[in-house]
């Protein structure tokens, strides 16, 4: 049982005793920093239900404290706030209970029989992977990991776009304009020769607009009409039937995509235990479209289309199936999520990681699931998240403005590496440690940068602000983990004895108590599906240390105790922050 679950248990004791009054719940704070005390229960929310002083109802609830519990050394009572100091002694029982748990904080997956689906990236197949990729991916990844060291089996995901007119563009542009061309005789990753072709054909298309309006077409027909688009349309059409020629050449294409998309993947340090693709699932939901006429959640109009009426719900009429009998995107994401739970009968809920452009549809989603009668339709959730722009503006792919997702990572690295330069850390590196160690900072400045925020905000990403080894970022954090090493190294020292008496300096205590918060903060971010509470917990534990490391001497302790417990206490702190780090997918580097 937590200290803060004792106290409230005692402390509905002592109103129960002393008032007659039954207290559901106790209200907890940290303490000011100007009064003495280690946690504070705030007395205002009781007055409700008893009727008195708040300074005499705190007095009251002080001695009881102090006469019952063990741990209680003293109170004070400031108008309506009860200081509570707790003895040395809890801190160091507590300390030691979790100085060799090498899992604290996280919870073994294996006591929970149910899994969670996190979907994550779904990328389109006419494009390499750009900054806005890197945010999905970054939050599906670190969300899967949360809720596995949170208690939960999860199962990564994805849905690959690899049918539509958007390849068909590609496509065409490379029959036109390739000559040929392939990645191995260009030497580009296959996802960006695709991409330049997506691109080569927004050009000629624009170019065709031009010349239709020239001619005396309004701009509307000129887009309709353009003969690029007609063309690329039929090559959709023969897709569909099943045309060789174009089949060949669109799994060619895709092809080269795919082995693109695993090289970035596994440069950014992301992985998927299954794959879904557009192609094989965009027919899936029609055999539901016909349970749900039967069980009256669908009506057919008189033209033959399928829809849902959810005006009742607040929502409005969304169709699900078109008058001649085909799909539309939301039929092949009602049978997806069906297809997932036939393929992995142990998932209980799904999370999918998707922009904020799209709440409107999983609302939609999730609420006609509800209404086909599946249980588990209730634990879906909308991993929503804003944009990220860049201080030049906003990202456009078919005008090959993006930022692309490989040159994002090796600017990353590469701006790491003058910045590690200029401040001359890295004496007696050789050049392929430093370049190894300039990825580890680039890439954990990347992340961080984009995980601390909250998901829903939009993000204005800035690289150079990113590396900055001061304040609230990934290479400030990096780089206390790194001092700790340094710490550990010169201490050497054998760290297997407990110390279970010496007096407590108030900045270890404050440490510990950082360090206490940390399995509620893993449950408070999967509960949440917040990667941002994980990471600036971290920051606020970096800088709990580094003012312990700057009033406290470690490796110059009055005495053997004092210096084996401090350097304890460092070691706990740098697991700590590698463990924290490691569900963001953040590599932490032994020196620097």
């Amino acid at each position: 049982m937590s200290l803060q679950e004792t106290l409230s248990n005692q402390v509905k004791q002592a109103v129960l005793a002393s008032f007659n009054i039954q207290l559901e719940s106790v209200e907890f704070q940290a303490t000011r920093k100007e009064f003495a005390g280690d946690v504070t229960i705030v007395i205002f929310p009781m007055l409700r239900f008893i009727k008195g002083d708040p300074v005499q109802i705190g007095e009251t609830i002080g001695n009881y404290l102090v006469d019952t519990i063990e741990v209680v050394k003293a109170y004070n009572v400031v108008k309506g706030f009860l200081n509570i100091e707790i003895n040395d002694t809890y801190y160091l029982n507590f300390f030691n209970s979790i100085k060799d748990d090498e899992n604290y904080g996280f919870v073994d997956p294996a006591l929970d029989d149910k899994a969670v689906m996190v979907e994550y990236s779904s990328p389109n197949t006419n494009k390499p992977l750009h900054l806005g990729h890197i945010r999905n991916n970054l939050l599906g990844y670190s969300v899967a990991e949360i809720l596995k060291a949170s208690g939960k089996k999860v199962y990564k995901t994805q849905i690959i776009n690899d049918r539509g007119i958007h390849i068909c563009k590609s496509m065409l542009a490379w029959k036109r304009f390739g000559s040929g061309e392939t990645p191995e005789s260009t030497g580009l990753k296959g996802d960006k020769l695709v991409g330049n072709y997506y691109v080569k054909f927004d050009q000629e298309y624009k170019k065709q607009i031009d010349a239709l309006i020239a001619l005396g077409h309004t701009e509307d027909e000129a887009k309709k009409n353009a003969p690029l688009l007609l063309e690329a349309q039929t090559i959709l059409q023969k897709w569909e039937a099943g045309d060789e020629e174009v089949v060949s050449l669109w799994k060619k294409m895709n092809g080269w995509v795919y082995e693109g998309f695993s090289e970035t993947y596994k440069n950014l340090g992301v992985d998927f235990d299954s794959l879904y693709y557009e192609s094989n699932t965009y027919l899936l939901g029609k055999e539901l479209v016909v349970e749900g006429l039967k069980s009256g959640v669908f009506i057919k109009e008189a033209d033959g289309s399928v829809w849902c009426d959810l005006t009742e719900d607040g929502l409005d009429k969304k169709i699900v199936q078109r008058s001649d009998g085909t799909a539309v995107y939301m039929t092949q994401d009602i049978g997806t999520a069906i297809q997932r739970i036939k393929d992995f009968p142990d998932v209980d809920g799904m999370v999918y990681t998707v922009g904020n452009e799209q709440d409107y549809h999983f609302q939609v989603l999730f609420l006609i699931l509800k209404k086909l009668g599946f249980e588990w339709a209730k634990n879906l959730y909308h991993l929503s998240y804003g944009m990220v722009d860049l201080p030049s503006g906003k990202m456009k792919s078919r005008e090959g403005t993006v930022v692309d997702a490989d040159d994002l990572i090796d600017e990353m690295a590469s701006t790491a590496g003058e910045i590690s330069e200029e401040l001359g850390k890295l004496d007696g590196y050789t050049e392929e440690e430093k370049q190894a160690l300039y990825k580890t900072i680039g890439l954990g400045a990347l992340k961080y940068y984009i995980l601390k925020v909250d998901p829903k905000k939009r993000i204005l990403f800035d690289p150079k602000e990113s590396i900055d080894f001061q304040g609230n970022t990934g290479p400030f954090i990096q780089y206390t983990y790194a001092r700790i090493q340094a710490i550990l190294r010169k201490a050497d020292m054998d760290l297997s004895v407990s110390i279970d008496i010496i007096p407590l300096h108030t900045k270890e205590k404050e440490l510990i108590k950082q360090l206490e918060l940390f399995p509620e903060v893993i449950q408070n971010a999967a509960s949440q599906h917040s990667p941002a509470l994980i990471a600036n917990y971290t920051y606020d534990l970096v800088k709990e240390f580094n003012s312990f490391y700057q009033n406290v001497s470690i490796l110059g302790a009055n005495n053997e105790n004092e210096k084996i417990f401090r350097v304890q206490l460092s070691e706990k702190v740098a697991s700590t922050i590698k463990k924290a780090f490691r569900i963001l997918g953040i590599q932490v580097p032994e020196r620097m």
